[in-house]
């Protein structure tokens, strides 16, 4: 695969998340209940969205380093043993910095 094809994957993967983000901020801006236990209720699906949030977060800075990776010339290469990383593993996660025998070591 050509590294625009992996940066296509990316851009529209982060596409994908921006949209889940908006959806999220939405949802947790959204006017709440005045039933007590609707509220408790409506917490409990904040705290998920929180998460799932959080997690958008930790993947778009990922995308966004991946993205680096590319302009610099050295996406595909591990960040730690410098090896190239297996082109099935960049199918499964086109944004990780490391191989898989690094991976599996931390």
């Amino acid at each position: 695969m050509t590294m625009q094809k992996y940066e296509e994957i990316l851009r529209a993967r982060q596409r994908e998340i921006f949209a889940r983000q908006h959806k999220i901020d939405d949802d947790l801006g959204s006017e709440k209940s005045d039933d007590s236990e609707d509220r408790a209720a409506e917490r409990e699906n904040d705290e998920v969205l929180e998460e799932l949030g959080q997690s958008g977060d930790r993947e778009l800075k990922a995308i966004d380093a991946a993205l680096q990776r590319i302009q610099k010339g050295t996406f595909g290469i591990c960040v730690r043993c410098d090896e190239p990383i297996s082109p099935e593993r960049l199918a499964v996660v086109p944004y990780t910095p490391f191989c898989k025998t690094c991976a599996a070591q931390m």
